[in-house]
């Protein structure tokens, strides 16, 4: 089990479970832990009243193992001690009883026929009350069964998160190759255009000679209309950045979220400058994994 220094840096999936179980001769007490994604740190504890002056302990000890989320807790207590009730004799109300039947008796010239058993029966003669519980002893307890579920809890965050970022990682080498591909491509697109263009003017011309400096224009700005040089230039930056940010660990999805946004403004910029079949369904294909990697990302805590 990784100690709790090691969770804090290490990647984390935004979902989990945790559970642990603590039982003594005297009582038992059990912590369940879920979570789901959210954008911040939302935590429901449920737990029996009896615990609930502990529920302010309960939060600062997890925020030690959460940073965001949508975290439900569950306590459930068990109390095993035969002498944690006494029963407790009200004498003043048993006397008011007896005294109100003597009344009656005389009012009415009847027998007061009541006997102890019966007084005893009335409402509030006697009472169980709960001994007071040693808070302390107890939240030792209560704490150590939120660590307990708080650390498994982590474990089953860190285990998905390492799949989240071997997943991404995969993509990002995906989204690589797809643009190495539009920039060997792009300076084809140019060249198919210049012969297509050469083709086109010499046969519409016949025998004119064709001048050079106008095709050289025409090839120029159509060049310049459809060169990505820098958007690629940038989304490969993007990319390795998102690599890196993946590595640094510690709450990285609103990062991750926000480079996601940027690379996917640049290739939406490819695809509208796209002249060439390849090209647009290359930059489709980009535009894809990018919303794979941020449906993935928003896993990410």
């Amino acid at each position: 089990m990784p100690n709790m220094k090691e969770c804090v840096t290490m990647l984390k999936s935004m979902t989990g479970f945790g559970r642990c179980e603590i039982a003594q001769v005297e009582r038992k007490i059990t912590v369940e832990m879920k979570a789901v994604n959210h954008r911040y740190c939302d935590i429901s504890i449920k737990m029996p009243k009896k615990l609930s002056f502990f529920e302010a302990g309960i939060r600062n000890v997890l925020k030690q193992y959460i940073g965001r989320g949508k975290i439900d807790i569950y306590i459930t207590y068990e109390d095993y001690t035969e002498n944690n009730v006494c029963v407790k004799y009200n004498a003043d109300l048993a006397r008011e009883y007896y005294n109100n039947l003597e009344k009656m008796s005389k009012e009415f010239g009847i027998d007061n026929d009541i006997r102890v058993s019966a007084l005893s029966r009335y409402p509030e003669v006697f009472t169980l009350e709960e001994q007071t519980i040693d808070e302390k002893e107890l939240w030792a307890l209560v704490e150590e069964a939120v660590k307990g579920a708080a650390a498994r809890f982590v474990e089953t965050r860190i285990a998905e998160g390492e799949h989240l970022k071997q997943d991404i990682i995969s993509k990002l080498d995906g989204m690589l190759r797809i643009v190495d591909f539009i920039e060997t491509r792009s300076p084809e697109v140019v060249n198919e255009y210049r012969n297509k263009l050469y083709t086109k003017v010499t046969e519409l011309l016949a025998d004119t000679k064709v001048e050079e400096s106008i095709l050289v224009t025409e090839v120029t700005v159509f060049a310049d209309k459809i060169c990505v040089d820098e958007e690629t230039v940038r989304l490969k930056s993007h990319i390795i950045n998102m690599k890196e940010t993946l590595n640094d660990n510690e709450n990285v999805g609103r990062k991750l979220d926000f480079i996601a946004q940027e690379m996917n403004r640049e290739a939406n910029t490819i695809l509208s400058k796209a002249n060439d079949l390849e090209v647009t369904n290359k930059a489709i294909d980009l535009k894809t994994e990018i919303e794979k990697v941020r449906e993935q990302i928003q896993n990410i805590e």
